[in-house]
């Protein structure tokens, strides 16, 4: 799955929020705010791609994300390595330990978290 430009801030938005009024969406906007309209027409849409949804308060909505941001850039990490990796998590980790000026303290960080996650995976086997 793959979000448009104007429904992936949308989402960036709620999954800041967890949840959200119209008038809270439209307020994340940066100024100029889009109309309060052409945000409801965008979210309607992803409410119809169930992307969205919502719980009826009163005369109000009051809208939710139906899709976990973990799980939608994981998919989309999985297309990167895909499309731009040969499908090589090596490669991957590669370009990203080389060509993203990451720090001395990142890289150890990242090292750390890594050497974790490998304890984990020989747990479970």
């Amino acid at each position: 799955m793959k979000f448009n430009q104007s429904e992936e801030q949308i989402m960036k938005y709620l999954w800041k929020l967890d949840t959200a009024y119209m008038k809270d969406l439209v307020e994340e906007f940066p100024d100029p705010k889009p109309a309060y309209t052409t945000v409801a027409t965008m979210v309607t849409r992803m409410i119809k791609k169930d992307y969205i949804g919502f719980t009826q308060r009163g005369s109000v909505r009051e809208y939710y994300p139906k899709i976990r941001k973990t799980d939608y850039f994981s998919g989309q990490i999985k297309t990167m390595m895909k499309d731009f990796f040969n499908n090589s998590a090596a490669q991957f980790g590669s370009f990203f330990a080389k060509k993203t000026e990451l720090s001395v303290d990142q890289l150890e960080e990242l090292k750390r978290m890594i050497e974790e996650e490998i304890e984990e995976k020989r747990k479970e086997s």
